[in-house]
């Protein structure tokens, strides 16, 4: 099975359309449809529903792509695993990391990688953990770093980096940011109850990212509804807010590490946190090249 040629029938099936996978692929639509038509042949059957706007896959050719997914995945695998023992300090490395923190991680360990593997290219990809998670399954990523709860796992392999905990964020100038609450040995702030401020407005991330979950389940577990003055993709936006004492909200540790000016941070009774996390496809060699990768930035999530 020549696996150009399947790479041609994927592209088709991931743009809906032949014109723009020709596009996509820098070959003409003709050269792309005698391609498809001569696969069509030698199966016997079509593989794609025409139309003028949307390819959408036959019965068979759901069969056929499912596979041909399979058949990619294990020549990158089979290449993988020989360039790593032939030269593990060449080759290439797909990252994925959220919007925000992932950045900085980045940043600070892509110095120190190159240091050591300098003929290996990387590339960086900024995403949503969804998005990071489905390229991982299809084999598009390498390595994703995630922040997610358990029950936002999917069928991939994790490497715990550090579970991080969630707090609450207030503006200094808000009558209860001198209250004086109880710590718990071992705490970074006092502790408060969250109903404390049921009738405050909150900015929260947007619905669909993995955080929100928790949130959510930290206001259902102390009894109200949160007054929601919006939401967001971004957590310094959030912090932005409270300090223009526009709001509190529920932020990560990281974020709160260096301190903020104006905003005052209580622990929650209940101590909510969620992982970090590399994650790679189920089953998949990981380079030691990836590896290292990895292992820097447990050091720099840890410090």
């Amino acid at each position: 099975m020549d696996t150009k040629q399947i790479e041609y029938i994927l592209k088709i099936a991931e743009e809906n359309n032949i014109t723009r996978a020709a596009e996509k692929l820098f070959i003409t639509q003709s050269a792309l449809n005698q391609q498809l038509l001569r696969l069509e042949k030698e199966l016997g059957t079509q593989l794609f529903h025409r139309s003028r706007i949307d390819w959408r896959p036959t019965e068979a050719g759901k069969v056929y792509l499912e596979n041909a997914r399979k058949i990619l995945q294990t020549k990158q695998e089979t290449y993988r695993i020989i360039n790593d023992m032939v030269s593990h300090k060449k080759g290439h490395l797909s990252i994925g990391f959220t919007p925000g923190r992932g950045i900085a991680m980045f940043s600070a360990v892509y110095p120190k990688f190159h240091r050591e593997y300098p003929d290996i290219v990387v590339t960086p990809n900024e995403l949503s953990v969804k998005k990071q998670q489905a390229l991982i399954a299809n084999g598009d990523l390498d390595i994703g770093f995630l922040t997610l709860c358990d029950n936002h796992r999917t069928f991939a392999e994790y490497i715990q980096i550090t579970t991080e905990e969630m707090f609450l964020a207030i503006p200094e100038k808000h009558p209860l940011s001198s209250y004086s609450c109880q710590r718990e040995k071992g705490d970074i702030f006092p502790i408060m109850d969250i109903a404390a401020m049921e009738y405050e407005p909150f900015v929260l991330m947007y619905k669909e990212s993995t955080i929100r979950q928790l949130v959510d389940d930290i206001f259902r577990e102390a009894g109200f509804q949160p007054n929601v003055l919006f939401e967001t993709a971004n957590t310094n936006t959030i912090l932005t807010m409270i300090q223009a004492n526009m709001c509190c909200g529920i932020i990560p540790h990281y974020y709160l590490r260096d301190g903020h000016k104006g905003i005052t941070c209580f622990s929650l009774p209940s101590h909510p946190t969620w992982d970090v996390v590399a994650a790679y496809r189920k089953n998949s060699y990981l380079t030691h090249a990836a590896r290292y990768f990895i292992e820097l930035a447990k050091k720099y999530w840890n410090t």
